[in-house]
């Protein structure tokens, strides 16, 4: 009997990850109005936390300054996406969804949903429960960065 490699769960993640990412970017190709991958992603953080600013994205996606500058800047150009002034810090800037980035967005989500519904077809809900718990401490045991 093979032993062990320890690595099930990290084998399983990664395979469960690889296919939600080739299913995204599918539907990128397919949906997407040429956004890429970071674009989308970019988009939903602003679609679940309207008003925050490209600092807070930086620090939420852990990606390069730089690099969400051009992302945003780009999704700006594009329309997808507003700024208003902070009013606590007039250096800043609020960013939000446009009308047509919210409605990108909700297309987006929309694949999301179906391929959620497929991956976990045939779960009960108290499995489905189950899983989200276990994600959860998953996640929670993450390390910092």
């Amino acid at each position: 009997m093979p032993r062990p490699t320890n690595t099930e769960v990290m084998d399983r993640l990664h395979t469960v990850m690889h296919g939600l990412r080739r299913h995204l970017q599918q539907a990128l190709r397919d949906d997407a109005d040429g956004v890429g991958p970071m674009e989308a992603r970019c988009l939903n953080y602003f679609a679940h936390n309207d008003g925050h600013t490209q600092s807070d994205l930086v620090q939420h996606a852990g990606r390069d300054k730089a690099q969400i500058a051009r992302l945003v800047k780009s999704l700006h150009e594009r329309g997808l996406l507003h700024s208003r002034p902070d009013p606590a810090d007039a250096r800043s800037q609020r960013v939000g969804l446009t009308p047509a980035g919210r409605a990108l967005q909700r297309r987006l989500q929309q694949h999301r949903a179906r391929f959620e519904k497929t991956l976990t077809a045939g779960l009960s809900t108290q499995e489905r429960a189950t899983l989200l718990a276990l994600l959860d401490r998953l996640q929670d045991n993450l390390p910092p960065g």
